[in-house]
């Protein structure tokens, strides 16, 4: 029988924190199966997680027999690791999980609501309209965030409030008609520019936000953002 749920981990150094996440993950509500890509992490996440799949480490409510770990050889982004894991999901909707704290799976509720009630195809937690506890920081980023997601708004005709959201829930059959190109973070341009192109019914609903500082350990760089402003007129043509 397949399950609820789907949920995609992209994995790169998270040694610390993903052992918490998956236990979070595995405390949310619905049935669900739950996928792990590690992208050739080098700081213990990668024997740690190889523990795991082989029973010899554990995660408080997490099933084995409804989890999957898999690994790249070598490191490839965040856009790959969700090609590799977006493949032979059974889900029937399915939500990327971001492997550090600061998205809480406590607000899996929140983005399934427009699913489980049809009226919608994708949803987007958004950071920027109201919603849960957010940490206060970062300035510069979030005016970075604002400037892309207007830019991807322009190009696609969209009114979203946060496109770089790490928190995206979609129907399977979405994904199944989208073909991944980016191996990186162009993978949020990308994934908003097709499920434009789609035509998909797109819902926001707003989220909790638990931002981490570069010393602890954030990867996004002004450089990702200029590689989104790319990212996202290349996908406004690209299939």
């Amino acid at each position: 029988m397949e399950p609820l749920l789907t949920v995609v981990i992209p994995v790169f150094n998270e040694r610390e924190n993903l052992p918490l996440v998956l236990e979070r993950v595995a405390a949310a509500p619905y049935d669900k199966e739950v996928v792990v890509v590690d992208d050739r992490s080098t700081d213990g996440t990668r024997e740690w997680l190889k523990e795991l799949s082989a029973g010899k480490a554990s995660v408080p409510g997490l099933e084995p027999s409804r989890t999957r770990i898999l690994f790249h050889e070598a490191n490839a982004g965040k856009g790959a690791a969700l090609r590799t894991g977006f493949a032979g999901i059974r889900g029937r909707f399915v939500i990327i999980q971001d492997a550090d704290l600061e998205y809480d799976p406590s607000d899996y509720p929140l983005l399934l609501e427009p699913l489980l009630k049809e009226r919608a195809d994708v949803v987007f937690g958004t950071r920027f309209a109201g919603g849960g506890a957010h940490r206060v920081l970062l300035f510069w980023h979030s005016i970075g965030n604002r400037l892309v997601t207007l830019l991807s708004n322009i190009f696609t005709n969209l009114n979203l409030t946060d496109m770089e959201t790490g928190y995206k829930a979609f129907r399977r059959e979405v994904l199944e008609r989208i073909r991944i190109r980016s191996d990186r973070f162009g993978v949020e341009p990308e994934l908003t520019a097709k499920c434009a192109r789609l035509k998909c019914r797109i819902y926001e609903v707003p989220i909790s936000y638990h931002g981490r500082t570069y010393e602890q350990g954030k990867k996004l760089t002004w450089k990702d953002g200029l590689a989104a402003l790319l990212h996202i007129i290349r996908y406004r043509f690209l299939d």
